[in-house]
């Protein structure tokens, strides 16, 4: 009986009133709905890996990213979020082990005597003094019997590995936005580009008219609608430097610096853009290779955690103690045996009576789970419908940019079929007018489409979690998250 008393504390330590966790299911799908003329890519082993950026083939975006990941305010926001919870798994890890504490005093101590006024002062006589040493160490130890510890070690250790995907989640957004900035304003630059050479030719239009008008061929409208032709482009010029001081400022924060020292050179009609074909996962893989699906997974575990911690509350708290040490009147006889003490106890401590606080506190944790677990269901399925509509965007868009790109040539020709005829006279500049309205226009949105299947890769990239490989795509996020791991190492 002696024996199985002893006993009981070792077999409730292992109790845990947590329930039995699951990873919440999720809506199945085996794979995407069907795209017309897409095809899943098969990635070569000279495809970027984890750099995706890489495969846009710039070298100044690869160099952005390099000062983005190390200078980027908002990724050192989340790294220092992920470090603190960090240390408070290694804090609630240490409640398993006992507490230990050292004390020293010197006491001196006066009583007694009698005491007489005298010239110069007080004088007393007959006090009793004494001084007193001490030194003592303590332990105490609180038992995980019903596994509070253990459930708050795991809820802990949940949370920080929720804050290692937050880490990641970060990092994946500022490449995206960074990419996303970078190539909208090399977009501009072609637009820029596009417009000044359009600002030019109007210009030409416009001293044709004049001449055309100052020779008597041409009425003064023409002239008018000319200078209107310019006046508009010149205008939309104008808007172009705007939207592309706009990105450059964009950029300057994402790389952590001063907006009105950074300067990124124009590349102009140089401009070449580059859509690299994105592998696309499975939709299960997606659900290991997103970080925000891995974050809101583990905190889906930490509520579960955080129920054992509450359903422990309802049953006794066993403290240990104990305490020695050495007191004696005299530094020499200090640690003599003759002045050792010491003690050792326990503690048992329950709840009798609180009204429902602990069964209310239960059912708030409860709720907690249930409502992390309809997030968990509710970031998978926003990750399926990303990669779904991106993946209708890049075979759309493709589309879009060659019958643009056909649009603008013709548009072109026709603007100078109509220039010509307008110099023989065989045409109104009215339908001068319209033709070079309508080839802007298209040149324009040639440019836009390029951008868009840029904007739209990157968004797929985002979509399926970040850089692709083979390997990747089977085996999860390892890769992005050792990534993490290692930067979250560094003090």
């Amino acid at each position: 009986m002696k024996n199985s008393i002893l006993l009981l504390p070792l077999v409730l330590a292992g109790c845990s009133f947590a329930p039995h966790y699951q990873r919440p299911s999720t809506p199945p799908a085996g794979q995407w709905k069907p795209v017309e003329g897409w095809q899943p890519a098969t990635p070569a082993d000279d495809r970027p890996r984890g750099d995706w950026w890489t495969a846009f083939g710039d070298a100044t975006l690869n160099d952005l990213m390099v000062r983005a990941e190390a200078h980027n305010n908002t990724l050192a926001q989340a790294l220092a979020t992920y470090r603190q919870a960090r240390a408070a798994t290694k804090e609630a890890r240490a409640s398993f082990f006992p507490t230990v504490t050292a004390d020293g005093s010197v006491t001196h101590t006066e009583s007694g005597g009698a005491r007489s006024i005298v010239q110069g002062g007080v004088t007393s006589s007959g006090s009793r003094k004494s001084t007193n040493y001490s030194v003592q160490l303590g332990a105490s130890w609180e038992p995980d019997l019903f596994g509070s510890i253990a459930n708050t070690v795991s809820n802990a250790r949940a949370t920080e590995q929720a804050r290692l995907a937050d880490l990641a989640n970060a990092r994946l957004a500022l490449q995206g936005e960074l990419a996303t900035d970078y190539l909208s304003l090399r977009a501009a630059d072609a637009q820029i580009a596009s417009l000044t050479a359009t600002v030019a030719a109007y210009n030409r239009a416009l001293t044709i008219t004049s001449n055309q008008y100052n020779a008597g061929i041409a009425p003064h409208s023409d002239v008018y609608q000319a200078q209107t032709q310019l006046a508009s482009a010149q205008s939309d010029l104008e808007g172009q430097k705007r939207t592309r001081a706009q990105f450059e400022t964009a950029i300057a924060v994402l790389v952590g610096e001063n907006p009105a020292v950074f300067t990124l050179p124009s590349i102009g009609i140089a401009w070449r853009p580059v859509v690299p074909d994105v592998p696309v996962a499975l939709p299960s893989a997606i659900l290991q290779r997103r970080p925000d699906i891995a974050s809101a997974e583990r905190q889906v575990a930490a509520a579960n955690a955080q129920i054992g911690v509450e359903k422990a509350a309802f049953f006794p708290t066993v403290s240990l103690s104990a305490d020695g040490g050495f007191n004696n009147g005299s530094l020499a006889g200090l640690f003599a045996s003759s002045a050792s003490l010491w003690s050792v106890g326990g503690q048992i401590a329950e709840t009798l009576l609180d009204f429902g606080a602990r069964s209310a506190r239960v059912k708030q944790a409860r709720e907690a789970y249930n409502a992390q677990v309809a997030n968990y269901r509710q970031v998978t399925l926003t990750a399926f419908q990303d990669v779904q509509d991106n993946l209708v965007a890049s075979v759309v868009l493709a589309k879009q940019e060659g019958y643009q790109r056909q649009a603008s040539i013709a548009a072109d020709k026709s603007e100078k079929s109509l220039l010509d005829q307008y110099k023989a006279g065989i045409v109104a500049y009215t339908d001068v007018v319209t033709v070079q309205a309508t080839a802007l226009s298209a040149r324009r949105s040639l440019i836009q489409a390029e951008v868009d299947r840029q904007n739209a890769a990157v968004a797929l990239v985002q979509a399926v979690g970040g850089g692709w490989q083979a390997a990747d795509i089977a085996n999860g996020a390892e890769a992005s998250r050792a990534d993490a791991m290692k930067a979250a190492q560094q003090p």
